[in-house]
């Protein structure tokens, strides 16, 4: 069914092979997809400006998916850094139709976390969403939801 979409994972956690990357295997198990490993990218913080930031790279791999997977690990009781900077930095600088009818999947998952830290997360991404066009396909936070969810 998808085999002909173009399939984008960002993954925000700075281990190439940790839990959010095994659960984004699961979840696309059956698909070719492209991995973008944030910690790759010079991505500076909202307001900063360098000639070596690589924040517009980032979004045109996203503006060529049809399919778009955000990947974070939940540190300090929150999404990874580097997924709320990129997040961040659409605000005011991306078309809000650049990625209108792309398809959004977010996976979320830490240790152990609180129900209130998992709606955080879900709200922040749908409202992501919500503002740049996209259809948010919801949130996965273990192995068995990217299983049953699989794409």
């Amino acid at each position: 069914m998808m085999n002909n979409m173009k399939i984008l994972f960002i993954n925000g956690s700075p281990n190439k092979n940790g839990n959010t990357v095994e659960l984004a295997k699961e979840l696309l198990k059956n698909q070719n997809y492209e991995t973008l490993h944030l910690v790759d990218y010079k991505i500076y913080t909202y307001g900063q400006h360098f000639d070596d930031d690589q924040f517009d790279e980032v979004v045109d791999k996203m503006s060529e998916a049809d399919i778009i997977i955000i990947g974070a690990p939940m540190y300090w009781h929150s999404m990874c850094g580097a997924i709320r900077n990129l997040l961040d930095r659409f605000y005011g600088s991306v078309d809000e139709t650049l990625l209108s009818n792309k398809d959004l999947y977010f996976i979320y998952q830490g240790a152990s976390p609180t129900d209130e830290q998992l709606k955080a997360g879900n709200f922040t991404m749908s409202r992501f969403a919500s503002l740049y066009g996209l259809n948010y396909k919801g949130m996965i936070t273990n192995m068995k939801e990217a299983k049953e969810l699989s794409l």
